[in-house]
């Protein structure tokens, strides 16, 4: 019976390139065009069959992660872009249609992401071993999409254009008082108290992240310029001449986006900036995929762009610039992903085989929706005022605005 419904299914879903998919047992069936990609799939068992007809956005990476999913060369990247290329609402069977329609009736209360919920949410993946995110991100531990100036840039040029790049967007002069929300192991709150010698108080729910970042601190001789607070952003007190959040919106939940921006106007100085940089989707809302969301980024969601600005929009702050990046997250995956394969025996001194499997799945994944799907990076800037940034965009690419060692490599 399963084997069957899965052949409808996929007979229907799989259009453009080839899909040749081993059964438990041990019959074949080929699905596509014969043209590329070409992808061979090895179903072990009935169970993980069973799941892909019922539940495939579930399934796809839990068989995988189990070992109960084999791919031909271990061809994961070919076998996402061979789905994400094929998928189309009108090429889903019911059932899955109405999977993905309750997710998105449901996501609210999914994402609530009170105080408790956002600290377990965070527990879950940014207090693993630190030593894992050594092994794959720069040395300045950015977990964030690096900007790519050109095609040559390594991942740790790319990410310190990042910091550089969102620097200008803040427009910063010496002694302001910067707010880091979601400041992660510290980098970015570091480096532009050393390279633009501001004042910042970063804050961040993760326990190891707050270590980590505090260590950093001290030991750079920062810790007159840089602040580290293991609080959330809705309990914090004060005025910023500067607030930047970078990767942390996608964590805050549709819920909350009013409270979020309220938070941020409450906090910003009346001729204030700030600069939110988030993922985000060029599309309508949804809902998150539900792997994600159990095994990787809990209570997690990436905003479309018209959520975000209904939200800023219901508020006093202007938005005064807008800027899309695009395929600088897809190769900033692949970067990690390079590095992350070339550390797997360390990997594997930390966690598990089936550990190695999810993580990879959710690096690759990520990648293929940012080349094949209409995932981007979106950088908000916002204001109080009209006139609190300059009226043409020149000045983000003026010498003035990098560090001094940048600007002369221009």
């Amino acid at each position: 019976m399963w084997q069957a419904v899965f052949k409808n299914m996929v007979s229907r879903l799989v259009q453009t390139g080839t899909l040749r998919v081993y059964f438990p047992d041990q019959s074949y069936a080929g699905f596509g065009d014969g043209t590329w990609p070409q992808i061979t799939l090895r179903v072990i068992n009935v169970t993980a069959l069973r799941d892909l007809v019922m539940n495939p956005d579930l399934a796809l990476g839990e068989s995988y992660m189990n070992g109960d999913l084999l791919i031909d060369d271990d061809d994961l990247h070919g076998l996402l872009h061979l789905l994400i290329i094929n998928l189309a609402p009108d090429r889903r069977v019911w059932w899955h249609r109405l999977a993905e329609a309750a997710r998105f009736a449901l996501r609210g209360a999914a994402q609530t992401n009170g105080h408790v919920k956002s600290r377990r949410n965070v527990e879950g993946h940014y207090d693993l071993s630190g030593a894992l995110y050594d092994l794959f991100l720069d040395q300045d531990r950015q977990y964030s999409c690096a900007y790519f100036r050109t095609d040559h840039d390594t991942l740790d040029q790319a990410q310190a254009q990042k910091k550089a790049h969102i620097a200008a967007k803040l427009l910063l002069q010496p002694g302001l008082r910067v707010l880091d929300i979601g400041c992660g192991w510290g980098g970015l709150a570091m480096t532009l108290a050393r390279e633009y010698g501001v004042q910042v108080t970063g804050i961040t729910l993760s326990n190891e992240q707050h270590a980590v970042a505090t260590q950093r601190v001290h030991a750079a001789g920062l810790d007159r310029l840089v602040d580290i607070k293991l609080t959330d952003y809705r309990d914090l007190t004060g005025q910023f001449d500067r607030i930047v959040s970078v990767g942390m919106f996608e964590h805050v939940g549709v819920p909350n986006y009013r409270t979020y921006f309220n938070a941020v106007s409450a906090l910003l100085a009346p001729d204030g900036v700030a600069l939110i940089h988030t993922i985000g989707r060029s599309s309508s809302p949804g809902a998150t995929n539900p792997f994600i969301a159990k095994h990787i980024f809990p209570g997690g969601y990436v905003p479309a762009l018209s959520e975000v600005l209904t939200a800023v929009e219901e508020g006093p702050l202007w938005v005064t610039d807008v800027e899309c990046l695009r395929l600088h997250y897809a190769r900033t995956l692949r970067a990690w992903l390079t590095r992350f394969d070339a550390n797997r025996d360390n990997v594997a001194r930390l966690y598990d085989a089936r550990f190695i499997r999810m993580w990879r799945f959710y690096l690759i994944a990520s990648e293929q929706c940012f080349r094949f799907d209409r995932q981007a990076v979106f950088q908000i800037q916002l204001s109080k005022t009209v006139d609190a940034v300059p009226i043409t965009r020149d000045y983000l690419y003026a010498p003035a605005a990098m560090p001094q060692g940048m600007a002369a490599a221009q």
